[in-house]
């Protein structure tokens, strides 16, 4: 079967982690077909030398997602400097071998959006690019610095990056915080993002949960009205097999489905 997604509406990524070797022979099949546009890899710690050569091969377009607060990146505190300089060094690595044209970072958890600032501008990359998150962290007492548009607006203007908007991250936010998401979402729009995260969740819920579209409540045939045409949509959904990523082709298929319906 062949898809048309590369050329219509928007361009699909699909999320993957540098180790998912798994999928990889399935991920080199559906973006022949033209089922999505890119990879959005994953660099986990520690893996490169061991798995980068493997998506060298594939010759598809990538965009890296750099290691965020659980797996120990945290730019919000200072005794973390260097374990976040070596973590960010890596994520460069895969982005020069791979030529992704982006690499996504989380601005921080639970520390000062200042010492964000500080260590964005000590490891600048031209191709960094912030993501929004939700208020409240997946764990206890943990709290996301790069919820509101005012804190990304900031990270933006001091340090140069570039902005991801993750409709997830802006609904959990607008819940946590009281505010329409509608609003919300506008006012992110406003900062000009270059690509968009989008998975299904619970749209009364704060905390985030990538959920396959259609098992959640999120407005999706409202949300994707807020999608430039020909944007970079990465699809950040629960991956529930180990061996195919036919949960991934539903999920293009329904968004397909919904699209198809608003435009």
């Amino acid at each position: 079967m062949t898809y048309l997604w590369r050329v219509n509406l928007v361009k699909l990524g699909l999320k993957l982690w540098s180790i998912n070797l798994n999928y990889i022979y399935e991920a080199k099949k559906l973006y022949d077909e033209g089922l999505y546009y890119y990879i959005e890899l994953y660099s986990v710690p520690g893996s490169y030398e061991e798995y980068s050569h493997h998506w060298k091969k594939l010759k598809i377009p990538f965009f890296i997602h750099a290691p965020h607060f659980g797996s120990g990146l945290n730019f919000s505190f200072p005794e973390m400097f260097e374990n976040n300089k070596k973590l960010v060094l890596e994520a460069i690595k895969f982005a020069d071998l791979l030529d992704a044209r982006k690499i996504i970072f989380h601005p921080g958890v639970n520390g000062k959006i200042e010492e964000t600032i500080k260590q964005i501008n000590k490891l600048f990359d031209p191709r960094m690019v912030i993501e929004n998150k939700p208020y409240r962290g997946n764990g206890e007492n943990l709290f996301s610095l790069g919820s509101t548009p005012d804190e990304i607006k900031k990270i933006k203007s001091e340090t140069g990056v570039s902005f991801c908007l993750d409709f997830g991250h802006a609904i959990c936010s607008a819940n946590a915080l009281g505010i329409d998401y509608v609003k919300l979402i506008k006012e992110f729009l406003y900062l000009k993002p270059v690509m968009f995260h989008l998975s299904d969740g619970n749209f009364k819920g704060i905390f985030d949960s990538h959920l396959n579209f259609g098992k959640g409540t999120f407005p999706l045939k409202e949300i994707v009205t807020f999608i430039p045409e020909n944007a970079f949509l990465t699809i950040e959904t629960e991956k529930n097999y180990k061996d195919t990523l036919k949960d991934f082709v539903s999920d293009v298929n329904y968004l397909h489905s919904i699209l198809r319906e608003c435009f």
